[in-house]
């Protein structure tokens, strides 16, 4: 009895918090028919598609039940902006300007980002589902229910960053940077390529694979200073 309890204790301890997401439903959209995004602008139920906003400002505005499809966000400027219930399929750019943005029960289908400035954001119940973002800038980010599901990130930044309940799943992830992260109920087991550029010691509250396990041993041999060598000449 005393062997099935302790049993029964190691597997409960060994659990993973699932992120609490839900699948986004809009209500009908209206076309968005304004010259272009106004900072503190208020956007309700509208509909952005095929668009070219790249360098438009759009800082502090708020999206509530929007969606933002195949639109260009070279260069846009959307820091401290809130997106709610919100949409954004297909959305491209590089520079995208989202520093200290908020983003609550939103989700993000094929983006095609590069250099996407988010450090100081807040996501919450967010799911980023496929595309690639290369140089995804999340430093000092809190991060809670989040699904990162079959997306290819290059050279991210979590530096700084808490994460809660997020899920990396069938994701590419190359040279990411943990440096300075909090983690609690992280899982990477489903990584399909794990490269740690930095911050291999942070991933106290994430779970792994033995498989991974293996591939970072040299990491957190490294990290201790433990010199492996085989004896060999």
């Amino acid at each position: 009895m005393v062997g099935m309890a302790n049993a029964r204790g190691r597997t409960k301890r060994a659990a993973v918090a699932a992120a609490r997401v839900a699948e986004v439903r809009l209500p009908p959209l209206t076309p968005f028919e304004g010259g272009g995004l106004e900072p503190d602008g208020d956007y309700d139920g509208v509909e952005f598609t095929g668009l070219d906003l790249g360098g438009q400002q759009g800082a502090g505005a708020r999206f509530i039940d929007c969606a933002l499809r195949e639109c260009a966000l070279d260069g846009t400027g959307l820091a401290g902006a809130r997106f709610v219930d919100s949409l954004l399929e297909g959305v491209r750019g590089v520079g995208t300007d989202l520093a200290g943005a908020s983003l609550r029960d939103v989700e993000v289908r094929e983006a095609r980002l590069g250099g996407a400035q988010l450090h100081g954001s807040v996501l919450t119940g967010v799911v980023l589902k496929g595309g690639k973002i290369d140089y995804l800038n999340l430093r000092e980010a809190r991060l809670t229910d989040v699904v990162f599901d079959g997306c290819v990130l290059a050279e991210a930044d979590f530096a700084g960053a808490q994460l809660e309940r997020v899920v990396f799943r069938d994701c590419v992830l190359r040279r990411v940077d943990f440096g300075v992260a909090r983690m609690k109920d992280v899982d990477l087991r489903a990584v399909a390529e794990l490269d740690i550029a930095r911050g291999v010691e942070r991933l106290a509250g994430a779970v792994i694979s033995p498989a991974q396990l293996l591939d970072l041993a040299p990491a957190f041999a490294a990290q201790i200073g433990v010199r492996v060598d085989d004896g060999t000449a």
